[in-house]
């Protein structure tokens, strides 16, 4: 078994001895009362949030109409609400003591109510982290780190974790060090993120730049942040990031043969958003799927289809492949409906009527006025195919044919326009007549079936 090092060996006993010396200073038999008193606080506390919890959360079920930061900061309040009670009971009996008695005979009280407050300021400002993980990571540490430097046990805590450590080669790695390095790049990780969304919300609210170059600009940001807030991170704990350079490099190697795909697709991405050829919000159709864009991802991009549907479409696919924007350089799409009237019907006036029950639709274009042309004669009826513009892809295509045939079909109800329907002559011969020609039907029958 591994022996205990003399360095660690020291600072376990010079942080026991810290702390032997705080417990016999603080918890004199002339301070027990003061322990007493927090405790009782600590109870008071709790029942006071047994009964003001409920209360204040159906108060705050009453109050839908609320901005939702208030009803968060709200429920953030009945979460804490013990914490916040007793910081309020402690400093209070605090007040009250220094004012008709020695500020020492409150010191233990004025302690615990220090400690109160750091933490509840902890917690309100640790929501700023969106990742719940890190949140609490972060949360736990702070907390521990302000307990200890108000109890003035951070030096001999500091040391103690110092000097658990491994050596490697030329490298040192204390506990110390990963705790401080975890700390300092999960702020910094947090303060890039809450920058990038900054940077985001007001890009997007400017109407000078292209939705395309909106997001490449979002996205080199949030690269450019996050690296940043790593490699300054461990720099401002003392890691030496030169020594990972050539590791870097292997890894970075290995990478790029496995996963292949990946890089492709983030190449791809940077591609798109270069090029425009798609933006959020095109009306998009790639092979089976139709839908708009939702939005442009690193890897993929998200097609919203009529249905609800939300495929995640690779870059590559985009790049490589087929695809019909339908909304690319404008908005407008053109639609096509054939249908067919009888021979009878006058074809100028059957165009006409078309057109305008076309027109009479309220997502078709009056602008690029539909036309309508006889592509053909058929069997059974004269063949016309309606062209008509809409500028509203988004909104689909089957439901506004679906209006121009409804439109079609009361149009040329109210004008005596006939729909054929194919028909079919069925003549039935006489065997007899068949073969020799004039002869009388078996039984003195005619074909009618008379007698």
């Amino acid at each position: 078994m591994e022996q205990v090092s003399p360095e660690m060996l020291d600072a376990a006993q010079g942080l026991w001895s810290r702390m032997a010396l705080f417990f016999q200073t603080m918890l004199v038999p002339t301070r027990l009362y003061q322990l007493i008193a927090v405790i009782g606080l600590i109870g008071v506390a709790w029942a006071v949030a047994r009964v003001v919890s409920p209360l204040l959360t159906g108060w705050l079920r009453s109050r839908e109409n609320w901005p939702k930061w208030r009803l968060r900061l709200g429920l953030l309040i009945d979460r804490k609400l013990l914490l916040l009670v007793f910081t309020v009971l402690a400093w209070t009996v605090v007040l009250v003591m220094r004012e008709v008695t020695w500020p020492s005979r409150s010191q233990l009280i004025a302690l615990a109510a220090t400690i109160a407050t750091a933490w509840t300021g902890i917690f309100l400002l640790a929501r700023i982290i969106a990742n719940r993980f890190l949140r609490r990571l972060i949360s736990w540490a702070a907390w521990i780190w302000v307990t200890l430097y108000l109890l003035g046990l951070t030096e001999p805590v500091g040391e103690f974790l110092d000097s658990v450590a491994i050596t490697i080669g030329e490298l040192r790695l204390s506990l110390l060090t990963v705790l401080k390095a975890l700390m300092v790049t999960g702020l910094m990780v947090a303060g890039a993120r809450l920058l990038s969304r900054l940077i985001a919300g007001r890009l997007s609210k400017n109407d000078d730049i292209s939705p395309t170059m909106r997001v490449l600009t979002a996205k080199l940001l949030q690269v450019l942040l996050f690296s940043l807030a790593i490699i300054v991170g461990l720099k401002a704990v003392g890691f030496d990031l030169t020594g990972l350079a050539v590791f870097s490099g292997a890894v970075g190697v290995g990478l790029g043969f496995g996963l292949q795909k990946v890089v492709s697709n983030l190449v791809s991405g940077v591609i798109i958003l270069l090029d425009k050829s798609i933006k959020p919000g095109d009306v998009i159709s790639l092979g089976d799927t139709f839908g708009w864009i939702e939005e442009l991802g690193a890897r993929y991009v998200s097609v919203v289809t009529r249905d609800g549907k939300e495929y995640l479409i690779p870059n590559e696919d985009l790049v490589t492949g087929q695809v019909v924007n339908w909304s690319h350089s404008h908005n407008f799409v053109r639609l096509d409906v054939t249908f067919g009237a009888s021979y009878a019907d006058n074809p100028h006036e059957v165009s006409k009527i078309a057109i305008d029950a076309a027109l009479g639709v309220d997502r078709v274009a009056s602008h690029r006025k539909p036309v309508c042309w006889v592509t053909g004669f058929g069997d059974s009826s004269v063949d016309y195919v309606l062209r008509f513009w809409i500028g509203d892809a988004t909104g689909g295509l089957t439901n506004v044919r679906g209006l121009v045939f409804l439109a079609l079909w009361d149009a040329f109800q109210e004008n005596g326009i006939s729909i054929p329907f194919p028909q079919r002559e069925v003549r039935v011969l006489n065997d007899s007549l068949a073969l020799g020609g004039g002869g009388a039907p078996p039984d003195g029958k005619d074909f009618n079936g008379g007698d």
